[in-house]
C-alpha cells in the first residue's frame, strides 16, 4: 500500500500543488486527480470516502451470497473532493473459485476505471460499441442502467461500461468467467445515500486489486 497520493491513470508520483502548479501534477499525465493511499478495508474507511466523494461510492445491496466489502478507493484532495471512487467486493464465483469485482464511479477524464479495466485511457468509449444492445442491465441508485462489454480488455477480466448518473460506471471482474456475475439481477446503491445501514456492510481482507 502507498502511503501517498499517485496518479490515478497509471500509479505513479505526483506531485502536490505549489508555486508553479495549482494542480496535482503527474511527470506523464500532467494534471490529475490524485488517488489517495489505500487502507485496510472497514467502515471507517467506506466513510471517509463516502464524506468526501463528489460522485456515487457504488456497492452491490445486497452483497451477492458470501461475498464481502474488500477495498475502496478516492481519487481527488480534500479541496475539490473525490472526483471518482473505487469499491472491490469479494466472494466465491459463479461457476466456483474465488471472484473479485471492482465497481468505479467517475468523472470524464479521471482514468481510474481504465486503469483497473487494463485499458489505455483515460476514458471508455473507445472500447464500447453501444450500437449494439446492451448485455447486461443493473439497477444503479433505483434507475436501470445499461454496461456493455468493453472490447480489447486483458484476458483475465471482463470490464463492463456505462453510464449513472451523468458519470461512467465501470464493473471490472476477476477471473473473466465471473463475469456471469453480471448479469444476475444486481443492485447498486449510492453509500452516499446509506446513512447508519453502512455499519452493516460486513468486511473482509484487503482486495490486491484495488492496490494494484
Amino acid at each position: 500500500m502507498r502511503g501517498e497520493p499517485s496518479c490515478p491513470k497509471c500509479g505513479g508520483r505526483v506531485r502536490a500543488p505549489g508555486l508553479f502548479a495549482d494542480s496535482w501534477q503527474c511527470a506523464t499525465h500532467g494534471a490529475v486527480h490524485p488517488l489517495q493511499p489505500i487502507i485496510p478495508p472497514s467502515v471507517n474507511a467506506l466513510t471517509v470516502v463516502v464524506n468526501h466523494a463528489r460522485v456515487p461510492v457504488w456497492m452491490p445491496w445486497p452483497l451477492p451470497v458470501g461475498w464481502l466489502f474488500t477495498g475502496v478507493a478516492r481519487a481527488g484532495d480534500d479541496r475539490d473532493g473525490g472526483r471518482a471512487t473505487a469499491v472491490a467486493c469479494s466472494g466465491p464465483g459463479p461457476l466456483g473459485g474465488p471472484g473479485e469485482l471492482l465497481l468505479i464511479a467517475e468523472e470524464l477524464g479521471v482514468g481510474l476505471g481504465a486503469r483497473y479495466a487494463g485499458v489505455a485511457g483515460p476514458d471508455p468509449a473507445p472500447y464500447l460499441d453501444v450500437s449494439k444492445q446492451p448485455p447486461v442491465k443493473v439497477l444503479a441508485a433505483g434507475r436501470p442502467t445499461p454496461l456493455w462489454l468493453a472490447r480489447g480488455t486483458p484476458e483475465d477480466r471482463a470490464v463492463f461500461v456505462g453510464e449513472a448518473m451523468g458519470l461512467w460506471l465501470w464493473a471490472v471482474v476477476w477471473p473473466q468467467q465471473s463475469g456471469l456475475l453480471m448479469y444476475d439481477e444486481i443492485v447498486l446503491a449510492d453509500l452516499r445515500d446509506a446513512g447508519a445501514e453502512m455499519d452493516l456492510v460486513p468486511c473482509g481482507a484487503l482486495s490486491p486489486r484495488i492496490i494494484s
